[in-house]
């Protein structure tokens, strides 16, 4: 009987060291339920958090491609705004030249404009020379006529005598 209070007793023990032992590991259960389920919801939360930065990230890098694009774009204008003030200095260069050539050319009128008011000038002084001439071969005509009439009326007189 010792023994079987012994061995129950024992058995007691074991059994309230096994009760123990399971409330431990039923406390202990609960604790790492509490921790997966705290962990889900970090993952839950990460995934949010995630699908959230893709987004962000999509947006992110359609921005970046805009800007890029703009980029190109302000590229290719300040290009073209370089080659345009090439291509106006260029004209503007054509159009001094070309002022100039205007001005020399003008200035070669003026004096063939002075020329030719100079050989006008001439031309009347000869055409009035030559006026003056016609006259005088006129007056010069005139009196040979009229020498000749005399000397022809002086011989036809001559010869009647």
């Amino acid at each position: 009987m010792d023994r079987i209070k012994e061995r129950l007793q024992s058995l007691r023990q074991e059994a309230d060291n096994a009760v123990a032992r399971a409330e431990e590991a039923e406390a202990k259960n609960k604790k790492l339920e509490q921790v997966i389920l705290e962990k889900d919801q970090e993952i839950t939360s990460l995934n949010h958090k995630l699908s959230v930065m893709d987004g962000d990230l999509e947006k992110a890098e359609s921005k970046l491609a805009e800007a890029k694009a703009a980029q190109e774009e302000g590229d290719q204008s300040k290009s073209q705004n370089e080659a345009l003030q090439r291509k106006i200095q260029l004209l503007e260069e054509e159009l001094d030249a070309a002022d100039k050539n205007l001005k020399d050319a003008m200035e070669k009128l003026r004096q063939v404009d002075v020329k030719a008011e100079h050989f006008e000038r001439q031309v009347q002084r000869v055409e009035q020379e030559r006026d003056q001439w016609e006259k005088k071969y006129e007056e010069a005509q005139t009196k040979y006529r009229e020498s000749q009439a005399q000397l022809d009326e002086l011989v036809a007189s001559m010869e009647g005598l």
